[in-house]
């Protein structure tokens, strides 16, 4: 094991940003978050997947062909948080204290949103970006004999707080992490 400052815990001493989940090789690592005290953490994240007025119409109407296409995108998110570290090979296991995802029926798209929450040592934003991801990828499985075009965009996380960085918010257009 290297030394504390190599193994992702963070000086006192301003650096320049860097990836933490590669060696000074370059080679691929998991963050060691042993030294990390455990505090509350949330993230959200959203996403959208732009639909024909067809679905939109169904959506809010009748269904789709194949059932329940937001009640199986929900249940979808709420497993694909859950299963985040089994996705994202460097991503923590983390004990989970609550995933809620909402979904809204828009004029030309179906908005997604990711609320997730742990108590533990780092945060749980890929655990909400695997939610919006998962949700979206089930809507389009269960609305794709009517729209074959159906699209996921716009995937990020909107708010973090917890931990070291405390609380971080997204403005409009922003791209820098917190």
């Amino acid at each position: 094991m290297s030394a504390p400052e190599e193994s992702g815990v963070v000086s006192s001493t301003p650096r320049s940003p860097t990836l933490t989940h590669v060696d000074e090789s370059g080679a691929a690592r998991m963050v060691d978050v042993s030294t990390k005290p455990v505090t509350a953490r949330e993230a959200v994240a959203e996403g959208r997947v732009r639909v024909s007025p067809d679905v939109v119409a169904l959506l809010r109407g009748d269904g789709v062909p194949k059932g329940d296409a937001l009640g199986v995108a929900r249940v979808a998110g709420i497993l694909g948080a859950k299963r985040t570290p089994d996705l994202i090979p460097l991503c923590h296991p983390l004990s989970l204290s609550g995933v809620m995802v909402d979904i809204e029926v828009l004029d030309h798209c179906i908005a997604i949103t990711a609320t997730v929450r742990t108590t533990d040592r780092t945060g749980v934003e890929m655990e909400a970006l695997t939610a919006v991801s998962v949700a979206a990828l089930a809507l389009i499985d269960m609305v794709k004999a009517v729209d074959k075009g159906a699209t996921i965009e716009e995937v990020g996380v909107v708010m973090k707080s917890g931990g070291r960085s405390g609380t971080w918010t997204r403005t409009q257009g922003t791209a820098e992490a917190p």
